[in-house]
């Protein structure tokens, strides 16, 4: 099955908006053996459309197009479609009580702008959205078949599942291509293609997948695809092998996911204490389902008064060592375990810029400590430091990540030191490393 898809929209030819409904049904084609040859972004121009549909429909047995379906002027899909077809436009009643009820279950009138989106070319089939106002559009062009689903990815994702994907399905009996995607974190991709040697060679023997690396906000991921399930999950376990306790989960699992997983695999508890991220770990962890069963809460301790308020830590170490120091971070984490009754809790305080470095400490550094109730030493800190270029967005970002990363591997019995970073400074009486086994400073 030859697939193409077209994603419509002024705001992602002009790159106000990421356009990223071409990546999830890339990847949902992809694990069905229907793979896209072609993706493509038009404007809202109605004879830009039209004429992008006829050349697509040309050349590919099904099209999928997003976009251009909503109610105002510069939503043009559906004209174009019908210009496409050399048929006219038609009010279809069932589009047109879809819409309605949307409204009526909301408790309100439908616009009359609205009505518009019960428009249909001739000849062509209404697709229900059970999550927005736009109907999507289901017709036969030239030799594709052609399905048109909103631009809203919430809308379109959903619209995807219920339309496409059982008309992929009915139509390749067995899929052609096998996919696989295993994340890790805390090593580079360099690192990870050093690791993982041959089997990125592109002369790859016929019994072994396709491999190959991508990396997105600090994950770096190895993608696999075979033309047999048995050759994917062979190479799939040569890579967990060679890469070891990095990897924390394979396709759809994240970062978050597997952190949680493994606290409640061992019916442990979680706090956090945050300065430089702000609430990013916190929020990483609760944007997952189901954290509320071990992630207790936390807090966020910006300045040095909250942070000898809230959590204790002495004055002595926030005026002798900074608030980004291993002594500070270790007495968070520590503080909060005790203070929320959790069996493990994680502490950063960095200093993500753009300003607030020094020679000493420069824009990047990021002290991360951690604390097990059940483990000897309970508490433990390590410094990263991240390049200042990256910014800070990104900063924040890779230290929350760094941190949930760090705890995992801690309650595998896994050591530290097989993450990446670069060493900055070190806490006072320690080792003149990147790690730090310390207990948490004593505080008066």
């Amino acid at each position: 099955m030859r697939t193409i898809l077209v994603s419509i929209g002024d705001e992602l030819v002009l790159g106000q908006t990421v356009e990223s409904n071409g990546a999830y049904m890339a990847e949902q084609l992809c694990s069905l053996g229907a793979p896209a040859v072609e993706l493509v972004t038009v404007g809202d121009d109605q004879q830009a459309i039209t004429q992008t549909l006829r050349r697509c429909a040309a050349d590919a047995d099904l099209l999928i197009v997003t976009g251009g379906l909503g109610p105002t002027a510069d939503d043009l899909t559906r004209q174009a479609l019908a210009e496409a077809m050399g048929v006219k436009l038609i009010e279809n009643a069932v589009a047109l009580q879809q819409i309605e009820k949307f409204f009526r279950g909301r408790h309100k009138p439908m616009p009359k702008i609205n009505r518009v989106q019960a428009l249909c070319p001739r000849g062509a089939q209404v697709l229900e959205n059970p999550a927005g106002t736009a109907p999507g559009i289901a017709a036969k062009l030239q030799r594709a078949q052609v399905f048109v689903l909103p631009g809203v990815p919430r809308e379109m994702q959903v619209m995807f599942q219920q339309h496409v994907r059982p008309h992929i399905v009915a139509a390749i009996s067995k899929p052609a291509l096998f996919t696989a995607s295993i994340h890790c974190f805390g090593q580079g991709e360099s690192t990870i293609a050093e690791r993982l040697g041959k089997l990125m060679a592109r002369d790859h023997q016929p019994d072994q997948a396709t491999v190959g690396t991508t990396v997105s906000a600090g994950v770096c991921t190895v993608r696999l695809r075979a033309n047999d399930q048995d050759t994917l999950e062979k190479t799939a376990q040569q890579v967990q092998i060679l890469l070891g306790p990095v990897v924390f989960g394979r396709d759809g699992i994240t970062l978050p996911q597997a952190l949680l997983d493994l606290l409640q695999q061992k019916q442990l508890t979680l706090a956090t204490a945050e300065s430089c991220t702000g609430g990013l770990l916190g929020k990483l962890l609760t944007d997952t389902p189901g954290s509320s069963a071990v992630y207790l809460g936390g807090w966020i301790t910006y300045s040095n008064d909250m942070k000898q308020r809230h959590l204790d830590v002495a004055p002595d170490w926030l005026e002798g060592q900074g608030a980004v120091s291993g002594p500070v971070v270790c007495a968070m984490a520590s503080h909060a375990a005790d203070r929320s009754g959790a069996d493990c809790a994680l502490a950063i305080s960095g200093i993500a810029g753009p300003d607030g470095g020094s020679a000493q400490k420069p824009v990047g550094t990021v002290w991360i400590g951690l604390h097990v109730r059940r483990q000897s030493p309970p508490t433990q800190a390590f410094v990263c430091l991240f390049p200042a270029a990256i910014g800070r967005e990104a900063i924040r970002d890779r230290a929350a990540k760094m941190a949930l990363q760090a705890l995992r591997l801690r309650l595998l019995d896994q050591p530290l030191d097989m993450l990446d970073w670069t060493p900055g400074s070190t806490a006072p009486g320690s080792p003149a490393s990147a790690t730090t086994n310390e207990q948490a400073p004593t505080t008066t």
